[in-house]
């Protein structure tokens, strides 16, 4: 692999109208698929929204792109209701398999960000990957003293564009708010686009880290990688290697119900424990940034999208937290109007389109057992908001809340694919306990 001449055209620095061919032919490939499928149904027949030689095209070509396109691909493939599992399993290669940049390249970053060669900075360094990701891969090392480490090296190139790909979807949102005459989209595709730009701080990221392990001190768990500081710049990160098996290779390999259970408690400890305690929340939950660790722990990656929210926003929803778990009456409407929600909806009207989302997310705090095998939160929300679609439209969360949603529905889609059940109403107590 070292040997290997750096192929341009697997790289992520393409120029913005290249990325756009791109992204546009890959478009027009998978809008046939789906007409196709739709023209199926039509004559009574139920054909998968994606073929199997479509979703191999998309993972070929965003896996090679990397950056925005790449993470795109990644929530597709958490999205248990769209696809198929077969279809899945081939996106969800996304989460931690992209095709990986030549060695000579990481080495060349690596000597820019740190002054030497990766044979003198560590006693071993692999030349293989242990995972290619949207921004950057990571190898194995091993450091002096011999610690395992994990190396997270970003791809040369990959902020310039990142930034041309969030241009050009923002171009997109713009166009598209203006032509449907739906409400304006463009303040929440900026908070994702300064969000996902901030992923490229790799000092940023271990600052993160290194506070979200500060504020899961009393989970005992959860385990968050010590960052290597001496061996962390911003473009290579430098963290303790956990040893296990990321989320999506362990729910394959069989785990016992008192494993999956145990797994799902840990993966809602991990969202919301931090997140009502400090404000902190993981807003990239893929099941490649979990791992379930030898040691029965469950490890925490990839701090780059951790997402600090505003005081008020904490706030208001701890105390709707609080009120449900105590089963207390709550004015729903007022305490999302604290959060950062308007409403252009008479009270009741817009209390009881929110009232219903909470009865629908809320499930799983009141229900007990629970079976997230056969969850249809995602299903029922989608349903909620479709039939009352040009209501929602004048109920408006504010930008901060794109975070927040981006985590919560991540968790439901690994709690999903996890497929516990079990009494998870203590569980919530748990996170209560903590505030």
């Amino acid at each position: 692999m070292a040997s290997n001449p750096p192929d341009d055209d697997k790289l992520p620095t393409q120029g913005r109208f290249t990325r756009f061919r791109k992204l546009a032919g890959l478009s027009a490939q998978l809008s046939a698929d789906v007409l196709k499928s739709g023209a199926k149904r039509l004559v009574g027949q139920d054909p998968e929204l994606l073929s199997m030689s479509a979703a191999e095209k998309l993972v070929t070509t965003l896996g090679e792109m990397k950056g925005a396109a790449m993470k795109i691909g990644q929530a597709v493939a958490m999205d248990t209701e769209m696809l198929s599992p077969e279809v899945r399993q081939v996106i969800a290669r996304l989460q931690n398999e992209a095709p990986p940049m030549p060695y000579a390249l990481v080495e060349r970053v690596i000597r820019e960000e740190l002054g030497d060669a990766p044979e003198k900075l560590f006693r071993e360094f692999s030349q293989t990957p242990l995972a290619a990701a949207s921004l950057g891969q990571v190898h194995r090392a091993v450091l002096h003293d011999g610690r395992p480490v994990a190396v997270k090296v970003q791809y040369p190139g990959i902020a310039e564009t990142l930034s041309g790909d969030m241009d050009n979807l923002g171009l997109v949102v713009k166009t598209v708010s203006k032509a449907s005459k739906l409400a304006d989209g463009t303040a929440y595709f900026r908070e994702l686009r300064d969000e996902m730009l901030l992923e490229t701080d790799y000092l940023r990221e271990a600052a993160l880290c290194a506070s979200f392990a500060r504020s899961a001190e009393r989970l005992p768990d959860l385990k968050v990688p010590e960052v290597i500081t001496a061996l962390t710049t911003g473009r290579v990160l430098t963290l303790e290697l956990l040893r296990g098996r990321t989320l999506k290779d362990w729910v394959v390999s069989h785990p016992s119900a008192e494993e999956r259970y145990r797994v799902a408690r840990q993966l809602i400890l991990a969202i919301y424990g931090p997140f009502f305690t400090v404000g902190d929340l993981h807003a990239d939950p893929h099941p490649g940034n979990f791992m379930v660790l030898e040691d029965g722990r469950l490890g925490v990656l990839d701090f780059g999208s951790i997402k600090r929210f505003s005081a008020h926003f904490v706030d208001a929803n701890r105390r709707m937290f609080l009120h449900a778990m105590r089963k207390e009456p709550m004015d729903i409407l007022a305490l999302s109007r604290e959060v950062g929600f308007t409403c252009e909806l008479p009270d009741d009207e817009g209390s009881a389109l929110i009232q219903e989302v909470f009865q629908i997310v809320g499930r799983p705090m009141r229900l007990a057992p629970y079976d997230f095998a056969t969850c249809s939160i995602t299903r029922d929300l989608r349903s909620h908001f479709t039939r009352n679609a040009p209501r929602f439209l004048k109920i408006r969360p504010p930008a901060e809340a794109v975070m927040f949603f981006r985590s919560t529905g991540g968790l439901v889609q690994n709690l999903r694919l996890v497929g516990a059940e079990g009494d998870f109403t203590r569980v919530y107590q748990e996170v209560a306990a903590l505030l």
